[in-house]
Formats: structure tokens, sequence, C-alpha cells
């Protein structure tokens, strides 16, 4: 069996989503304030990277809203300071969670619907493909 790019590449948008969230609330503030500003980064470049490298317009659509979101985390990462930066990166996180795993169930969906046509049609009499 093999895994395809955008599913492994989305599951790792989600764990880092999950890090930040948890190191939002956990560690201090100029620990969490890097921390974000790092994961974020590698989020945008690799989110970027994927969404310039792939020839489908669903997966470079996916992949560019969750990079345009590391970007807004970057932005908040270096402008704001406090609790106000600590929420923001919670927040962040929240967003890129959802964003990743959205995508996820973009590709899911879409590799289930082809895997069961594929299984109605091998069943299917020769009348039956000719009419669908």
């Amino acid at each position: 069996m093999k895994l395809s790019s955008r599913f492994v590449i989305d599951n790792l948008f989600v764990i880092a989503a999950g890090f930040l969230a948890v190191a939002a609330m956990t560690w201090s503030i100029g620990v969490a304030h890097w921390v974000a500003f790092g994961v974020s980064v590698s989020v945008l470049l690799l989110a970027g990277l994927s969404a310039v490298l792939v020839p489908t317009l669903a997966r470079k659509v996916g992949h560019g809203v969750i990079g345009l979101a590391a970007a807004w985390s970057i932005i908040a990462a270096l402008v704001f300071s406090g609790t106000a930066l600590t929420w923001l990166v919670f927040a962040d996180a929240l967003l890129l969670g959802v964003l990743a795993l959205a995508d996820l169930t973009v590709h899911e969906a879409t590799t289930e619907n082809v895997v069961h046509r594929l299984e109605v049609l091998d069943g299917a009499t020769a009348e039956e493909r000719l009419a669908a």
C-alpha cells in the first residue's frame, strides 16, 4: 500500500497544529513565541512547495490556504506580544488544524469515491457498464 504525499503532508500539518496549541498554553511567552515562529515558517515552506509543485488544483488551493494561515501566524508572532500573542498562537494552531483536517477529508473523500466506483463497476455486467 502506497501513501500519497498529500495524506502525509496533511497529517504533518495536523501534528504541527496540535504541537502549537499545546506549546501556546504550556510554555512561557518567549518560548512559545519562537516555537510558533519556527513551526509556522516550516509549515509555510512545506505548504508553499506543495502548492507550487503539484499539478492538481484541489491540492494547490488546500495547501495554499494552509500557507496563508501559516503566514498570518508568522506575522502575529513578530508583531504581537504578551497575552495577545498566546491566544493568537493558540487560535492560529486551531485554524491550521481545522484547515489541514478539511484538506485531508477532501483527499480521503475523493479517494474513497474512486475506489467505490471501481468496485461497483468491476462487479457489473457488460450491459450495466455500457449504461453507466
